[in-house]
This record gives structure tokens, sequence and C-alpha cells, in this order.
């Protein structure tokens, strides 16, 4: 929220997106803005910190479970907002400036974690984050944040100390890569024996589901701009457990199961963030997967081949991962509501 900020892609493309910000910029976000993505609701923070007040409409998006938004409002309200919900929106304000606070998540959220820290970065005083989210995305908004001239310690730890400054200036700045993708593409290659280089991405951001490709028998190689992903056989059997980073990504889930689905063995796929991200495990079933559900923990029996059938998407991941069991099934297979991809 600062005049005259461009982010460019990582991989030095020529897309970049220019922000240019008036002199009061409005401090509403309507819900045709914010229905379709969870993550609208990181514009809480800077625009309550920057204008004094914000109305949130509720964010829509993946359905995948209650995601609560307690933490976003508690920490806010520990900085000194004072935060309702009222007829579908978020309505934020101060009276003052925000100030600073410690401020404990009880789970490591990125979310809350970047609303916090946006908010923080304009308040007086220094507020201390702990048990604060440490994935990639958010090391790359704290650079961003202090090539702004924003003040934080802790970067890439779980406990994150901002000290307010007054204002922030216009930078040009290049976005982390993308690590869901990156690992999509080298579950795809895993999935049909192929061979593939991911470039621009970071092996290190997926180091855990590298190393799953590994076990299921892939060759994974660093290059020098990303890695490469050879599989000559059919995968074996991998078992997976999410956790917060720098443990498995919820978000690579959804792909491994459909790797399981037709690897060589039995595996479990345990979901530990999102209590309801085993939707898709039906539609996989639709193609032939062996698949059976205990709580948070799937079983599944690796068949030889899977087969085309028409299936529906229903979260983002779940339909990149019905893709790429598509991608190893015989015949073809037909994905309905496709928005989720289109984001």
């Amino acid at each position: 929220l600062f005049p005259y900020t461009t982010l460019f892609r990582s991989d030095g493309a020529t897309r970049s997106v220019s922000i240019t910000v008036p002199e009061v910029p409005s401090h509403k976000a309507d819900y045709d803005l914010v229905r379709k993505l969870r993550a609208s609701i990181n514009v809480l923070g800077p625009l309550l910190a920057r204008c004094g007040e914000a109305d949130v409409a509720l964010p829509g998006g993946d359905n995948i479970g209650s995601r609560g938004l307690d933490m976003h409002i508690a920490g806010l309200e520990r900085l000194g907002a004072t935060v309702r919900s009222e007829h579908g929106f978020l309505i934020a304000t101060r009276d003052e400036r925000l100030h600073g606070a410690n401020v404990w998540l009880d789970f490591p959220s990125v979310g809350a974690t970047e609303n916090l820290l946006m908010a923080a970065v304009l308040a007086k005083g220094t507020t201390v984050i702990d048990n604060a989210a440490r994935e990639p995305e958010i090391v790359d908004i704290c650079r961003m944040l202090q090539e702004m001239g924003a003040r934080i310690d802790g970067v890439g730890t779980s406990t994150l100390t901002v000290d307010g400054v007054d204002s922030l200036h216009p930078v040009e700045h290049a976005t982390v890569p993308d690590r869901i993708v990156a690992g999509t593409w080298a579950v795809a290659a895993v999935m049909t024996q192929g061979d593939v280089t991911v470039r621009r991405a970071h092996a290190d951001h997926l180091s855990i589901a590298l190393e799953k490709l590994v076990t299921s028998g892939a060759e994974v190689d660093e290059t020098s701009d990303g890695f490469r992903v050879r599989m000559e056989r059919r995968p074996k059997a991998v078992d997976i457990v999410t956790l917060p980073y720098p443990g498995f990504p919820t978000d690579m889930q959804a792909q491994f199961m459909a790797l399981d689905a037709i690897a060589d063995g039995t595996a479990t796929v345990t979901e530990t963030i999102f209590e309801n991200r085993f939707m898709h495990v039906q539609e996989l079933a639709r193609l032939g997967a062996r698949i059976e559900l205990d709580g948070e923990t799937a079983t599944i029996k690796g068949v030889d081949k899977l087969k085309g059938a028409p299936v529906m998407a229903t979260d983002l991941r779940a339909s990149v991962s019905l893709v790429i069991a598509g991608l190893a099934a015989e015949g073809e297979t037909m994905i309905n509501r496709v928005y989720h991809l289109d984001r």
C-alpha cells in the first residue's frame, strides 16, 4: 500500500505488477474483490495501519477447513485495534497509531503472521510475534518490507521482532518462486515416468517433498537454476504427514496422494493442518484409486493403472492432483469446475 511499488517475477520475465496508491487510499475491500481468494484477508493489517480503519468482507477461497480468523483479530487487538464482525465484513479501527505488543500465535499461521507483520511495521514501538510462520513466503515479504525501510529481526525464525517506523518507501522487488507449483511439476514427472527440469525453482524450499520423490525411486538433481526430476519406473509408495514449514507442505498433500494411488505398495497420508482437505479422495476413487479414510489419515493401496473418468475439482490443490492423475490414467479424464485452477 505504498506508491509506485513494483513486484517482478523472480524468473526475470517481463510480467510485473506496478502498484500506485492515491494519497488517501480506500479502506474498503468489498465482497466481489475478496470472494475467490482466502489470502484477501491480508489487506486487513496494512489497511488498518495505513488508513486507521479497514472494512474487509469475509473472504472466500478453498473450502478445505474452518481456518478461522481468530488469530488475526486477537493479534490486531493486541496492537491497539478494535475489530468487530458486521454484515459479512470485518471492521477494524484504531483511535490512535497502532502500538507494539507481544503476540503469541496458537498456530504458526502464514496469513496471521503476514497480517500482523504488515500492521506492526507501521506501529509505534516494538512488536514481537512468537510462533510465527517460517515459510519462504514469509521470509520474502520480510525482505521486501526491509527493502522498503521496515526494521525486522529474526527473519526465517519463529520469533519476529519488529521496530515500527513512521513510513515506508517504494521499492522494486522480485518475488520468491512458487515452491508448490515447482513441486507439482516434480510429482507430475514422477507419475508419468518423465524427465522434467524445473527452472528457477529453489530446491531447498522443497527439501522434504523432493526427498520423498527420491524415496519413491526418482532421480532428483539440483541444476544451476532449479532442479531436474527423472523417473523410469513405477514409483514406490511413500508415507507423508503434513506439518508447518519446514515440514511437509499441506499444499503438496493431494499431489502425493495421486502419486501413491499408482505406486507399488501401500502408503498412509496424514493431514494435520486442515480438517477438510480430503475432498479429492472421492474423485480419485472415480479414477480407480483405492483409498480408505480414518479421521485425518488416508491409507492408499496403489493400483497398476488409473482409468479416465469425469471428476469434479473441489479446491486448488485437489484440482491439480486430478490433472496429474489424469495424465497418468488410461483414457480420457474430464475435470469439471476448474475455476479453482483458473486462479
